[in-house]
């Protein structure tokens, strides 16, 4: 196994706990915010895949999906359409209300067939590439892949936490 399989590997393992959060839950409980103030299961997975097609478009050269496909517009969310979520405070995170067939079926499963395309012709020498020199040391591809799938890990993680706490999770 070279490092784009197990690369390929863990953003499916992403997918699979993406779906397990997700499927099944209504638009309340999606949108509920454990405590009244909390993430919701809903801001939490469309966080961690806008940050996903933010950052794997970016050290591609690829369009982000959000734009590109018009998940923007059909979210219609009363954010700025470059926004994240990075910062967001509990305000900003109740305006992020979406149902699961959007949220998966459309807007995360597409980023993740846009990431695997992205990871098919990967070669072991393309992960020293420089993708963003604002830090010190300047960040690789490698390290921009490991650290998206390490924020996806940690939200899809707080996703499924969520859920658990609800009576039917």
């Amino acid at each position: 196994m070279d490092a784009k399989d197990i690369l390929v590997e863990a953003y499916g393992r992403i997918k699979d706990e993406v779906h397990a959060a997700v499927v099944g839950l209504s638009a309340d409980e999606l949108n509920a915010r454990p405590g009244g103030r909390a993430n919701s299961i809903s801001w939490l997975v469309w966080h961690l895949t806008r940050v996903q097609d933010d950052h794997v478009a970016d050290a591609f050269g690829l369009e982000q999906v959000w734009l590109s496909q018009g998940w923007a517009d059909r979210f219609a969310l009363p954010l700025d359409k470059g926004d994240t979520g990075y910062g967001h405070s509990p305000q900003q995170v109740a305006e992020v209300r979406v149902d699961a067939d959007d949220l998966l079926t459309g807007y995360y499963d597409a980023v993740h067939e846009q990431t695997l395309r992205a990871l098919s012709d990967l070669g072991a020498d393309d992960l020293n590439r420089i993708v963003d020199e604002n830090w010190t040391p300047a960040v690789t591809l490698g390290a921009r892949l490991v650290s998206v799938l390490s924020d996806d890990l940690q939200h899809v993680g707080q996703a499924a936490y969520a859920r658990g706490l609800s009576a039917d999770g």
